[in-house]
């Protein structure tokens, strides 16, 4: 647990990199356990990599990434007896993915000799109770999407609700020496140790948002996580590589990552407000920021986030290098959904409404579209064909009935039959359930807590399969 209140200075915070599993050397985390930390913490999950995940309720990560990780952490954090604070467990921080990483700990903690103290902290929502908050008035949709309805709240695999601080701090209080927490904002694993021991809102919040990505805040990301100083007037950021550089830039560019306005960021208590800060080079890579102020808000909220199946897939890949159609790539496209509609009804006798199409061209427009700047033709094309159906059967069977176009449809100018380049075979592969994302809406609570649960064993005590 956190020495009291009125007993810090300062608090060290010790990042070791963006995300559990992402990988680290042991030498950085050696380094930072010398400058004095009183916390280490890392994210565990992200949205980043689309709803698959929380749709699912599968990590992201594989397990031997992650065992690799926490090993190095929880014997350092033993070893300097800090609290260890993992966030988004399981990439999604669904109750499972709390529990899975939870298992690797407890099975690492047996094979390494260490009695530390966990904390399963889950965040993953009942519909029936969320419903009831539906109809009390008290979620709010965030931009772009309009007001929730129940349906959508119904149809979800998983609902999660994005934590602060506070459920960590409780966990904390109560004598928990490793947090594994379901979703949580970044910020709140970082912020939560310095806001216990009183150091202000604005510089704990604001330190939290910059070590988030762990080395992401310096000039050269591949060389390791951060370590944070906070102290009553702001804090101090340096890399824990000692061949890597923090920069006023570097360190100030961070808050434009995944912020909608670079000097403001929501938080569930409030907002961080970094207008007035100011940062100063202490010396060749550390950097000191002042001026971070967090105004609370007149009402906690927590963010919803919710996944739902929308269909099958199915997918396809050929290469084209034909320079005819790829000089006309784009009439290729049309043309070919256009024949594979027409012969998707005659064959499948399917309607457009039945099934879904997507056709990516990578190499001319796959990843910009319609604002591509290079109007060139390109040398060589891959085409994806993506499939969704409310059947994994009916999926594949279009993309079969596909098979044969992308092997060999020329243009209607063409007086030969080209040969395109299918990437694997068989050509199709499955790639079941998709999903897609439909909550991103925001439910009014009085207790910060209140959605959370947390559940604390001792390894000694912990049975898993």
């Amino acid at each position: 647990m956190p020495p009291s209140r009125d007993t810090a200075t300062r608090v060290g915070v010790l990042t070791p990199a963006g995300m559990l599993g992402a990988g680290f050397t042991p030498e950085s985390v050696e380094r930072g356990l010398t400058l004095g930390p009183d916390v280490i913490a890392i994210d565990g999950g992200s949205t980043d990599s689309g709803p698959y995940y929380l749709g699912a309720g599968l990590p992201k990560t594989t397990a031997a990434a992650v065992r690799r990780d926490l090993r190095i952490l929880l014997k350092a954090a033993a070893a300097a007896d800090i609290p260890l604070v993992v966030g988004s467990c399981g990439t999604s921080g669904t109750d499972s993915g709390v529990d899975w990483v939870a298992g690797i700990a407890e099975d690492v903690m047996a094979e390494e000799g260490l009695d530390l103290r966990i904390a399963r902290v889950y965040s993953e929502q009942d519909t029936a109770v969320l419903r009831e908050h539906l109809d009390a008035g008290r979620i709010h949709p965030l931009a772009p999407h309009g007001p929730l309805r129940a349906e959508i709240l119904e149809s979800c695999t998983h609902v999660v609700g994005m934590m602060g601080h506070e459920p960590l701090a409780d966990a904390l209080r109560a004598g928990a020496q490793v947090v594994l927490a379901g979703r949580a904002t970044d910020t709140a694993l970082a912020a939560v140790v310095p806001l216990m021991r009183g150091m202000p809102a604005g510089p704990a919040w604001h330190a939290a948002k910059i070590v988030e990505c762990g080395g992401q805040a310096t000039t050269d990301p591949r060389l390791g996580g951060v370590f944070a100083t906070v102290d009553h007037d702001g804090f101090v950021i340096e890399p824990l590589d000692p061949d890597n550089v923090c920069t006023p830039h570097s360190v100030a560019a961070h808050m434009l990552y995944e912020t909608a306005d670079p000097h403001r960021m929501r938080e569930p208590a409030g907002t961080l407000d970094v207008t007035d800060a100011t940062y100063t080079a202490l010396d060749h890579r550390r950097v000191r920021v002042e001026g971070s102020r967090f105004e609370p808000a007149d009402r906690h909220t927590i963010k919803l986030e919710g996944a739902r199946v929308t269909g099958y897939q199915t997918v396809s890949f050929t290469g084209i290098r034909d320079p005819h159609i790829t000089a006309h790539i784009e009439e290729w496209a049309t043309y070919l959904r256009a024949v594979l509609t027409d012969r998707v009804r005659q064959t499948l006798a399917l309607n457009d409404d039945d099934y879904g199409l997507d056709i990516r061209l990578y190499g001319h427009n796959a990843v910009l579209d319609d604002i591509e700047p290079d109007p060139t033709p390109p040398r060589e094309v891959g085409v994806m064909l993506v499939v969704n159906a409310p059947a994994q059967s009916t999926a594949t069977a279009i993309a079969k009935v596909a098979n044969p176009l992308m092997l060999h449809l020329p243009l209607p100018d063409m007086p030969y039959l080209p040969s395109l380049a299918f990437a694997t075979s068989p050509a199709e592969t499955e790639r079941g359930a998709a999903y897609e994302f439909v909550l991103n809406h925001a439910v009014d609570v009085d207790d910060p807590a209140a959605l959370f649960r947390t559940e604390h064993s001792h390894p000694r005590e912990a049975t898993h399969a």
